[in-house]
């Protein structure tokens, strides 16, 4: 059993794998799921972008936090937390025009709305000592002046920000660029959002929440529809897979291990297009992919499966059915997007993460958050080199770390080269527990009080957080 002592001892990379042990790599069926939530008996649920009011030099949208009763199983109704009523809602925005968002509570905790991978002003970045009470609403102000890449919302609030997440508050928002849509990548219909995350049912359909027991959310959701199949064209798709996960990682096997590409991960295009079998998607992750169905044919079957399933669980995340054809001008060129040269490091930093079993806490350098403490004053435009650390041997945790405010790249892991796969800019990377990596990372345009963290929600929640005030 995957535990929070034994989880997850897997490869090096968290892109494209190296190496994963024959232990965490399960073939077929490791347990019986209910009747409600046998695989394939709904359909993908392809989510329609939210339509903005279009005012002078900005796009707005309300988005209201509320509590929403929802069909996710088969037959049953379940209560979430939604923005306007609804699961997995999408925003897609343009670089150079900002959109503005009034965000109303209407749930009776507190909410502070983060845009994941956001270049930010501090008043927009969802900070705790921000977050929008019951009953208050929030003008959230997103300049998009960053490169495209797909982001996603969601809460801040911290002390209920793990089950916010859980209950159903997570939004995409795709932002898009003249770079991007020029290539021949597939588009319209066929650049398509899949947003996963795992989840507990009580037999009536009611959402069980519990902190510490990860392991025991044995349903899978694909845009809140649980484990479903999607009827394709014989063409080239692509897939922007989105882990809004408290703390579940997929590894992603397409049937039985068929060649997809590569070309994403959280801050846009790689430099070039990777080949793969298998693919690594932690919590907070985002990686895109483009699958050419066309290779298969009309009536074929393909099965997405997670060779991480929990013990009691099925594999199975959802199903593509090749149903027509389809004319297909899209194409995958060798070069995507170059990575920025962020210069030369003057500033290096350490970050060790750790569990306190006598206490509970997760800890960064032997510090649990403090609201009230700042831990480090980066300078703007500085480049930096940050060593983190996974000390976490004796449990064998995985740990994450997510700065706010600026993507970043992967100089090493272990003192070896990063894989093909996570070469691009990242905003978020995971630590096996004994092992370590090197970021290299400049924070521009905004000064203010910002926040880095583990994306793994209950370790957040429990302390893995820290602040840092940027200055000129």
């Amino acid at each position: 059993m995957l535990t929070r002592r034994s989880m997850l001892r897997a490869g090096a990379a968290t892109g494209v794998l190296a190496a994963v042990p024959a232990s965490l790599v399960v073939g077929g069926r490791s347990g019986t799921a209910r009747a409600a939530e046998s695989p394939f008996s709904v359909p993908l649920k392809v989510i329609t972008p939210l339509k903005p009011a279009r005012l002078a030099g900005h796009d707005f949208y309300r988005l209201t936090t509320r509590e929403a009763d929802v069909t996710l199983l088969p037959g049953t109704r379940t209560r979430i937390r939604s923005f306007n009523g609804a699961m997995s809602p999408l925003i897609v925005a343009r670089r150079g025009r900002p959109v503005v968002i009034e965000q109303v509570n209407s749930l009776d905790v507190p909410f502070a709305m983060h845009l994941h991978g956001g270049h930010t002003p501090e008043s927009s970045d969802g900070h705790p000592k921000n977050a929008v009470q019951p009953g208050e609403r929030r003008v959230f102000r997103y300049p998009n002046e960053q490169r495209a890449a797909t982001l996603w919302i969601h809460d801040h609030s911290h002390h209920s920000h793990a089950e916010n997440i859980y209950r159903g508050l997570a939004a995409t928002y795709l932002l898009t660029d003249d770079v991007e849509e020029g290539l021949p990548l597939p588009k319209g219909q066929y650049d398509v959002t899949l947003q996963l995350r795992d989840a507990k049912f009580g037999a009536d359909g009611t959402l069980e929440w519990d902190l510490h027991d990860f392991e025991g959310r044995h349903t899978l959701l694909v845009n809140g529809s649980p484990r479903p199949y999607f009827e394709v064209a014989a063409r080239k798709y692509r897939l922007r897979l989105v882990n809004t996960s408290n703390e579940r990682p997929f590894l992603l096997q397409l049937g039985d291990g068929e060649e997809f590409t590569h070309i994403g991960t959280d801050g846009g295009l790689l430099p070039a297009p990777v080949p793969t079998r298998m693919l690594q998607l932690w919590p907070g992750e985002r990686h895109e992919i483009v699958v050419d169905f066309g290779r298969y044919g009309v009536g074929r079957k393909l099965v997405l499966t997670n060779t991480y399933p929990y013990e009691g669980e099925a594999p199975e995340v959802m199903r593509f059915d090749v149903v027509r054809t389809a004319a297909d001008p899209s194409g995958v060129p060798d070069a995507l997007r170059p990575v920025p040269d962020l210069g030369t490091s003057s500033v290096e930093r350490e970050f060790t993460l750790s569990f306190n079993p006598r206490t509970g806490e997760h800890l960064i350098n032997d510090k649990p958050f403090d609201i009230d403490r700042v831990d480090i004053r980066p300078r703007l435009d500085a480049t930096e080199t940050w060593k983190i650390t996974n000390a976490d041997t004796q449990f064998g945790i995985p740990h994450s770390l997510h700065p706010h405010l600026d993507a970043f790249r992967i100089l090493d892991r272990n003192g070896k080269p990063p894989a093909a796969g996570e070469a691009g800019l990242k905003d978020t990377v995971t630590v096996m527990a004994g092992e370590s990596a090197r970021i290299q990372l400049k924070f521009t345009d905004h000064e203010g009080l910002y926040m880095y963290h583990c994306h793994m929600l209950g370790h957040l929640q429990m302390g893995m957080m820290g602040q840092m005030h940027i200055t000129r």
